[in-house]
């Protein structure tokens, strides 16, 4: 086994990494082993926590099949180097890197191609033949959507098969061009934890799948929205965008709607709240040079007049020396116009501030860094009907539309208003009422 020899796909930072090393001791070791000696038990020994780390993995990631094809599967994937980098949303590359791609995919191959019937049999360890044929009742991942799980273990089992480590090598930058590369690669949606070192961005594993179409009525509004995500991802100059408005009219779901409709051509969202505007830039210096199109997204933004967070994030919008890079804008919702809460004593002649206009202007300046703003107004009874009727025959309720649309008032009076997240509640509520009978 020759893991040393490896030149970019290195395993001393990535997770998990020390399984392998751990199995090429026992490809070199086991064989040598006399049946009854000491170095025979340690062997056993670190097989049989080889394969427990293995089955944990199994539990953890949803992976069947090959069991350990799906784990070097899972080390390829997620190994962020030169090379899978540039292969990422692109695919093919050029130059000598492929020839370093090339070398350690052979390495690899020799680990695909490991002789385990010898092994068990050497080690007295036949029942663990299980873990190369691995059946779930069910696949669950904590880690990935159960899509990322399903297309991982196939790309294992096409890599099993693959006779040449050219094959191999293509098969994986397929991969790389389709999904991407480590967590960037392999989800959509991720927040932002504050350490010690500095801001770490991790993944969020349960997103809603919504749709735009999901969205009832708002077309102006879906279609702006649209257009400027669209030329974002299509490489054209695009504009920050704030979607303000009503609460409950549907500013986040449209957010959650086009993520999920341009995860596929590289799009990735990071929300991030208020108090951490401070780590702004240490986030887009983690993902400027990726070959994503990211859109930083903060929900329900809005500031009292005592709080300056929105300094920072002025600065990063536009107005700091370093360039925003082109494949960052940031989204955010609002119920606020402005942003920042203003006073009437803001214009009033007997305020302190010998530069009154300068404090006005200093808290519309936020607003005007988004190039687009769109609204979301709460819905007329008309509008409110048609959602209520529409989000019913969505779920299967059968009622007489006059009594539908009575109940839907007499709810909306009681909850809210008018509004498309009042409409979903009530039509939540009727579900369950009659899952119940």
């Amino acid at each position: 086994m020759r893991q040393r020899e490896l030149l970019i796909y290195r395993m001393e930072n990535t997770e998990g990494g020390d399984l392998l090393e751990d199995v090429a001791k026992l490809f070199t070791a086991a064989p040598k082993a006399a049946p009854e000696d000491s170095d025979t038990e340690r062997m056993q020994e670190l097989f049989f926590d080889c394969a427990h780390r293995l089955l944990e993995l199994a539990g953890s990631h949803g992976f069947y099949g090959n069991l350990w094809h799906c784990y070097l599967t899972n080390l390829l994937v997620n190994c962020e180097n030169s090379y899978s980098m540039a292969c990422e949303i692109r695919g093919e590359t050029e130059g000598s890197i492929n020839e370093a791609a090339l070398h350690d995919i052979e390495i690899f191959k020799e680990f695909f191609d490991a002789d385990f019937p010898s092994l068990l049999k050497t080690l007295q360890a036949e029942d663990c033949a299980m873990l190369f044929d691995y059946q779930v009742s069910r696949q669950e991942s904590r880690v990935y959507n159960a899509r990322i799980c399903r297309r991982i273990c196939t790309l294992a089992k096409e890599l099993g098969e693959c006779r040449t480590a050219s094959e191999m090598k293509h098969a994986l930058t397929d991969f790389y061009r389709d999904y991407g590369v480590g967590k960037f690669g392999l989800h959509k949606s991720f927040r932002v934890l504050h350490k010690e070192d500095g801001a770490q961005i991790v993944p969020i594993l349960n997103i809603a799948h919504v749709k735009l179409s999901d969205l009832v009525g708002y077309e102006n509004a879906k279609q702006k929205l649209v257009e400027n995500t669209e030329a974002f991802v299509s490489g054209r100059k695009a504009n920050n965008c704030l979607l303000y408005g009503d609460a409950g009219t549907g500013k986040s779901s449209s957010i959650k709607g086009i993520i999920n409709e341009y995860y596929d051509r590289g799009l990735r969202i990071i929300e991030i709240y208020k108090h951490q505007f401070q780590d702004l830039n240490d986030v887009i210096a983690q993902i400027k040079n990726r070959n994503y199109k990211f859109i930083i997204y903060m929900d329900d933004l809005s500031f009292e007049d005592f709080e300056i967070e929105y300094k920072y994030l002025k600065a990063v919008i536009e107005g700091g020396l370093e360039k925003k890079p082109e494949n960052v804008l940031i989204y955010a919702t609002s119920n606020r116009r402005h942003l920042v809460r203003e006073k009437f004593s803001d214009k009033e002649e007997r305020q302190d501030d010998l530069h009154k206009g300068d404090t006005v202007a200093e808290k519309l300046s936020l607003v005007a860094r988004f190039g687009v703003t769109i609204y979301f107004g709460a819905p007329d009874r008309k509008l409110f009907r048609e959602i209520v009727r529409t989000l019913a025959e969505r779920n299967g309720i059968r009622m007489d539309e006059e009594e539908l649309y009575l109940q839907a008032g007499q709810w909306e009076l009681n909850h809210g208003g008018l509004s498309g997240r009042t409409a979903q509640q009530f039509i939540d509520y009727l579900a369950g009422r009659e899952a119940e009978e």
